[in-house]
């Protein structure tokens, strides 16, 4: 996925998703408010979604590495 960037946090970072697949949350765990991201089929956690990002989105989804299938180029 070209979406996919090294934000220097440790996780899969993309800064937009496919359309249709996840839904957005608030998320006031951990004593904080962030957005989280879950999967629209399964409603499965995936990660959070922050607002500092790169352009064209300004977008971070912090996605969990155990929910990412990863393929060789």
């Amino acid at each position: 996925m070209k979406k996919k960037f090294d934000s220097g946090s440790g996780w899969p970072s993309f800064y937009d998703v496919i359309t249709g697949s996840v839904n957005l949350q608030d998320d006031f765990s951990a004593g904080m408010k962030r957005i989280e991201v879950s999967c629209q089929k399964c409603g499965g956690h995936l990660g959070h979604l922050f607002a500092d990002g790169p352009k064209p989105t300004g977008r971070r989804y912090c996605i969990n590495s155990v929910a990412v299938e990863f393929k060789k180029k």
